[in-house]
């Protein structure tokens, strides 16, 4: 009795803490699917390795074959431990939050920041770059964790507007900060590689709030410093 209790106190916090700042879809409450956050690694590892070696022999695919043996196990492990590693509460980085001591008032950027994404319509890769900024309103954090917060939010299906919103929403929530900006120009390679097959197209995405988005002169000093004119 004591540990069915202590295991709903437990799915509870895990789901506020996955609705609050970690969910795939910004509108979407996912709790009914939170149940899968209870499952080990290995579990999914265990459950999608079985439904992907049934994907490639209804494909044709010889499982047999040595070079192929194996890959439902890889594709299992590289989902849950690498390229969906964001779906995963338990994944969230660790931040340290410093008080601001030398006052630095002006806008700080980290450019050039690569995104590796994968969108969730084809499951075929997103790849660019992210150039995000933010106002100190009396809090810093280390230059590298604002690297992981994109690494994070990539982790896992993605449209790329929305991983443009959640970048500046964990900045915010996490800085007290009401001046982030986030701009993202990636290559989806469901348009460049597969339907429409333009190599050359790029898409890109900005999420601009407070001082940037209500000031001109702190816009215009952003895209100044990432190379937008």
């Amino acid at each position: 009795m004591m540990e069915e209790k202590h295991n709903k106190i437990k799915k509870k916090k895990l789901n506020q803490k996955y609705n609050s700042i970690l969910n795939h879809s910004i509108n979407s409450d996912l709790t009914s699917q939170n149940n899968v956050y209870f499952m080990s690694d290995e579990e999914k590892i265990e459950k999608i390795k079985k439904h992907f070696f049934q994907i490639m022999e209804i494909l044709g695919l010889d499982m047999n074959d040595d070079s192929l043996r194996k890959t439902p196990k890889r594709v299992a492990k590289m989902f849950i431990q690498e390229i969906f590693s964001g779906l995963n509460p338990k994944n969230t980085p660790n931040f340290s939050i410093f008080e601001n001591k030398y006052r630095y008032n002006q806008m700080l950027i980290e450019k050039n920041i690569t995104v590796y994404s994968t969108c969730e319509h084809h499951f075929l890769p997103i790849i660019g770059k992210a150039h995000v900024g933010y106002i100190s309103n009396g809090k810093v954090v280390g230059l590298s964790k604002i690297n992981r917060i994109v690494n994070f939010y990539a982790k896992r299906p993605q449209v790329q507007e929305r991983l443009t919103i959640q970048i500046v929403q964990s900045l915010k929530k996490m800085l007290e900060t009401q001046d982030v900006a986030c701009i993202i120009e990636a290559k989806h390679l469901c348009v460049n590689s597969r339907g429409i097959k333009d190599t050359d197209s790029s898409t890109v995405t900005t999420e601009l709030i407070g001082s940037f988005k209500n000031n001109s002169e702190i816009r215009k000093e952003f895209l100044h410093h990432i190379g937008i004119s």
